[in-house]
């Protein structure tokens, strides 16, 4: 269903430290990197796409977080959960939720929930009925 997502970014040192470790803990690969545009993206390790791509803004104008947004990355156990959310926090990423069960979506949703250095919020979530 989709093709990319392009994060605007305004520091792409810090937030591609953040992006490459949790998309390492992931198992995502990296596609490119070029930090004279800015942009860097990732793929899935079995497939081109979709990619996440972060990236200084087109129009040039400063990066901005709309509110209610929010991209959620899979993760295939939990514990990759709790690795991840590890790995943004190490990397300047800020909590806005800490990795547990969230009963309300559905009963085996377990997740994590951050910004990366820019405000962007992001989430890593297993949907598994299995602990590790």
């Amino acid at each position: 269903m989709l093709s990319h997502v392009y994060v605007g970014i305004n520091n792409f040192e810090p937030a591609l430290a953040l992006y490459s470790a949790v998309m390492e803990v992931i198992g995502a690969r990296q596609r490119f990197v070029d930090p004279t545009r800015p942009w860097a993206a990732w793929q899935p390790a079995d497939a081109p796409r979709p990619l996440l791509v972060i990236g200084a803004p087109y129009d040039g104008q400063p990066a901005g977080c709309g509110n209610g947004q929010m991209i959620a990355l899979m993760a295939t156990s939990r514990a990759m959960v709790d690795r991840a959310y590890a790995a943004a926090r190490a990397h300047g990423g800020a909590c806005e939720g800490a990795p547990g069960l969230r009963p309300q979506y559905h009963a085996n949703y377990y997740g994590a929930y951050f910004r990366d250095p820019d405000g962007n919020k992001l989430s890593v979530v297993c949907h598994d009925a299995f602990p590790d």
